[in-house]
């Protein structure tokens, strides 16, 4: 089985034995690394059972309980498995780290509320960045508030519309104090 098809299997595995439980597969990476296979896998909550019409809650990154129980499926799935042959391997389980790219509409849905930095498609001068807090994530793109507005006093619904096709790419800004409160 070449590497691409083994990845593709474990993902597979992996997010089946993760069904039901609040928990999805976010990525999956297989390296050799001497006579081992490590195996990554990168978890997230699950954001598909939020409501269509519900674009600005905050969703709760997952708890350390949530993560230890989801290594435990995961182990289980692909030791009762074949897909990594007699190879030994290392299993590292985690969530996504704040370095990761802001890729899918879900991975910012998950990030509402956190500082972002966007880069967008630009002239020939190269491409513009805007920072902002995400207040909002719909079907046609995002809303960033700037960053050191208040939101009570200019209202929940201003800031600036970013539609997708502008998004180049985006990142979670590391933050040392929030606003909000929720920095432990």
């Amino acid at each position: 089985m070449d590497a691409r098809a083994r990845t593709e299997t474990i993902t597979r595995q992996v997010s089946e034995s993760l069904a039901g439980s609040g928990v999805v597969v976010d990525d999956v990476s297989v390296q050799q690394a001497g006579r081992r296979r490590l195996v990554r896998v990168f978890l997230a909550r699950d954001v598909s059972g939020l409501p269509a019409d519900d674009t600005t809650s905050a969703v709760e990154p997952l708890s350390l309980d949530e993560i230890a129980d989801a290594t435990r499926s995961v182990s289980s799935a692909l030791d009762g498995s074949d897909v990594m042959g007699e190879a030994p391997y290392t299993l590292e389980v985690s969530s996504t780290g704040l370095d990761r790219l802001l890729l899918t509409r879900d991975h910012f849905r998950r990030n509402v509320g956190r500082l972002l930095s966007v880069s967008l498609g630009g002239d020939d001068d190269g491409p513009d960045t805007a920072t902002g807090r995400l207040t909002e994530v719909r079907a046609d793109g995002i809303r960033l508030r700037p960053e050191g507005s208040d939101p009570a006093a200019d209202g929940a619904t201003t800031g600036t519309d970013i539609p997708w096709e502008d998004v180049t790419r985006a990142t979670v800004q590391v933050e040392f104090s929030r606003p909000d409160g929720k920095d432990d």
